[in-house]
């Protein structure tokens, strides 16, 4: 059975995404990179993955993709936010459930197949992909990522995730909840718990740490698996974003 997939493209709580509305399109996902639209980068670099089954987009409109994705893929309604659209996603395909974003232009379909791996042999019910800080570092010198600093070195999400097991509904549901508290740290921090807060907070907290503390939260096991390539960073947040995912694609496509 192929490996189903959810791409996330549509704008939260209904607003044009800055990026979008500046280059006139409806959503960010249309944005193009050296000529093709983002979201066409993605969906081409999935099914070049030979394990990849059913690929479900959840945006608010499928019309603004006609003739930009295959006719094969299908779509989902976002639902109130990011962790309720997941969910009905998993309801729908099921598990194992690989998710991404529309803004991921770079994927390379060797990322999703390490990534995959790893997580397969972790033995996890949920694995999120990161990369180290040396790693993009080296690979895309000067970038600005959001960086997340623990004991054992810091790390930037890389917007690629596995929901392997049907227990990964329970790390769903406690996303759920997180962001339903986003604007409420206090409370976030009341589900968290303090301890794992404190070690954050004086640089004591491990990957490992964060990982159990996710489990024991949502009765899931959780793995958070670092990816080799330091620009499986790199979406496309900001037009500095875009201008460097076109250079590196520019470049690679020059040599």
């Amino acid at each position: 059975m192929g490996l189903n997939v959810l791409i996330l493209a549509g704008s939260r709580a209904g607003r044009v995404d800055p990026m979008a509305q500046a280059a006139g399109l409806s959503h960010k996902a249309l944005l193009p990179v050296c000529g093709t639209p983002m979201i066409s980068r993605v969906v081409t670099a999935l099914k070049s993955v030979e394990t990849i089954g059913r690929i479900a987009i959840c945006i608010e409109r499928p019309d603004v993709l006609d003739g930009v994705v295959p006719d094969d893929v299908t779509f989902i309604p976002p639902a109130a936010g990011p962790s309720a659209s997941v969910m009905n996603a998993l309801d729908t395909l099921g598990t194992p459930l690989l998710v991404t974003t529309a803004d991921h232009a770079l994927l390379q379909p060797g990322w999703v197949r390490s990534f995959v791996q790893a997580a397969q042999e972790s033995g996890c019910d949920v694995a999120a992909a990161i990369a180290m800080e040396q790693s993009i570092l080296r690979d895309v010198p000067g970038t600005k990522r959001t960086m997340i600093r623990l004991a054992d070195g810091a790390f930037s999400g890389c917007n690629m995730f596995l929901f392997r097991t049907p227990a990964a509904a329970g790390v769903i549901r406690l996303w759920q909840k997180l962001e339903a508290d986003r604007k409420h740290p206090l409370k976030m921090a009341r589900i968290l718990g303090p301890g794992i807060l404190l070690r954050f907070v004086f640089r004591r907290l491990t990957r490992a740490d964060v990982c159990r503390r996710i489990g024991r939260l949502s009765h899931a096991r959780v793995a958070l698996i670092p990816l080799a390539d330091g620009r499986a960073a790199v979406d496309v947040d900001k037009p500095a974003d875009l201008e460097l995912v076109t250079h590196l694609l520019s470049t690679a496509s020059a040599t």
